[in-house]
């Protein structure tokens, strides 16, 4: 830590022995591995916010009496608190997350008499002088005699000797507790809060085998913890949703994932999945911990070329087709499991049997029995090239040669035909050319988007088309096209649309 130029990292010391010091530098001269943590569970959710249940063994005297909780979460939420300790009530409760740092030591000082040490490099001679501190505002002034001197780290080893810690420092995040207890004993005592500063992510990795057209998928839980505190031993469990607010987005690609409708063999509580860690665990503070939760083996998957054009596209050039790897995350397709929002990392061995990384995808919660489509990137060898081959206006006889009636018996209105513009009818051809470069056929999914003009224009009818298509919806066709190894195809498609 550095204030203007003067290092208090290397130059902070406390002067004296023990009966010198407080009881927050005795805290900070313990073991840093020992915790006055008991049973610690703690519940994460995607959120950022977790809730922490801590039962310990306390002495608990009759009548008032405070008692501290060190090792409490430095981001806790002190209105959260909830205490539970058989024959106790709370009386008033405190928070003391200012903790003992060079820093803070230096503006808790202000006003107050310290040592300074200073050492000559030449000769090792060491000299003390008594100093006051009179500002930390930008740097360490102090008053050494008569004279006011500004502490400058200029290359000569200075260190600032304090007489003792102040009583409201503390070396660990700590809640006191006032209890009103009518009776003294041992007991446990369980304090419940909940905290920012944990959270975990889920993170996919998907070894994908085109030859059998199955992936190996390993699930990775990555916990993070910036509390202040270390957990030690605990008990957690990870929630799979966030109850106050935020979600999993797909934001790489156009991947899509159907959700399915099986529900997973897992506990639940409301709308979330829960995952429980198999075993406790220490999430030590500012660490990043992976935890492996779901490793399946040959789940059945493919790779799939898509593109998509709006209407009247005309490409300059052939427009390389998305790749993707496809697969279902029901029971009967061996994933089995609802899987939390995260990233799919996919590899792919090469010749030489080594993975290679291909690609990823974000998904966000996906249920049990969801179909996925996951892009991974565009095609090296694979191409389509839109063109409008031909657009002609046709007349309203022809048109209505292509329209398509509906017979109402009963002598009931067929049909009431208003003019509020002048309509205009056209016949559009438009030329799909695919290309191929690979070795092996390929099956290309290929959408045009934009049929749906507005109320206006709604009406589109397809005359013709090389493949047969399938309407994915008003405005929408899909058609899955062969194109040969080493080759190209051209699928032309005639519309006829009124503008």
């Amino acid at each position: 830590m550095r204030v203007r130029g003067f290092t208090f990292a290397a130059l902070v010391s406390l002067a004296g022995t023990a009966p010198l010091l407080a009881q927050s530098s005795a805290e900070a001269l313990a073991d840093p591995d020992a915790t006055a943590q008991g049973d610690v569970s703690i519940t994460i959710y995607n959120g950022g916010r977790s809730l922490v249940q801590d039962v310990r063994q306390l002495s608990i005297p009759a009548g008032q009496s405070t008692i501290s909780f060190p090792d409490v979460s430095a981001r806790i939420q002190p209105e959260t608190l909830s205490f539970a300790a058989d024959g106790t009530a709370i009386v008033e409760q405190n928070f003391d997350f200012d903790l003992l740092t060079p820093t803070k030591l230096m503006e808790k000082a202000i006003g107050q008499t310290i040592t300074l040490l200073r050492t000559n490099p030449a000769t090792g001679q060491q000299t003390r002088e008594r100093a006051t501190v009179l500002s930390t505002a930008g740097g360490v002034v102090v008053k050494i005699g008569d004279r006011i001197e500004v502490l400058r780290d200029d290359g000569l080893p200075v260190r600032a000797i304090f007489d003792r810690v102040p009583s409201n420092l503390r070396a660990r995040p700590t809640l006191s507790v006032t209890l009103d207890s009518t009776r003294s004993g041992t007991r446990p005592a369980s304090i419940r809060y909940l905290t920012s500063g944990l959270g975990w992510t889920s993170d996919y990795v998907a070894l994908f085998d085109e030859g059998n057209s199955t992936i190996d998928m390993q699930g990775w839980v990555t916990l993070t913890n910036q509390t202040g505190t270390t957990f030690h031993d605990a008990d957690l469990l990870l929630v799979a949703g966030d109850p106050i607010g935020g979600n999993g987005r797909s934001n790489r690609g156009r991947s899509m994932v159907t959700p399915g409708t099986e529900a997973a063999e897992r506990e639940s509580l409301g709308d979330f999945y829960l995952y429980p860690l198999d075993e406790r665990t220490t999430v030590a503070n500012a660490q990043t911990k992976q935890v492996s939760f779901l490793d399946v083996q040959r789940v059945p998957a493919q790779r799939r070329y898509e593109r998509r054009v709006g209407w009247l596209s005309r490409d300059d050039q052939p427009v390389a087709v998305s790749t993707a790897i496809s697969f279902n995350t029901s029971r009967s397709q061996g994933l089995g499991d609802a899987l939390p929002a995260g990233t799919v990392r996919f590899y792919q061995r090469d010749s030489q049997g080594t993975p290679q990384f291909i690609g990823e995808s974000r998904i966000g919660h996906t249920p049990m029995g969801s179909s996925l489509f996951l892009r991974t990137g565009n095609a090296f060898d694979v191409y389509v090239q839109a063109e409008v081959e031909s657009r002609d206006e046709i007349s309203k006889g022809e048109w209505e040669k292509t329209a398509r009636y509906r017979v109402i018996e009963d002598d009931q209105v067929v049909r009431t035909v208003e003019t509020e513009r002048e309509i205009k009818y056209y016949r559009t051809t438009m030329r799909y050319t695919f290309y191929n470069a690979k070795r092996i056929p390929v099956n290309v999914e290929f959408y045009q988007d934009g049929l749906y003009r507005g109320w206006w224009a709604r009406d589109f009818r397809v005359v013709s088309e090389d493949v047969q298509g399938e309407q994915q919806g008003v405005g929408t066709r899909k058609w899955d096209v062969r194109v040969p190894a080493e080759g190209e195809r051209v699928v032309r498609v005639v519309y006829e649309t009124k503008h």
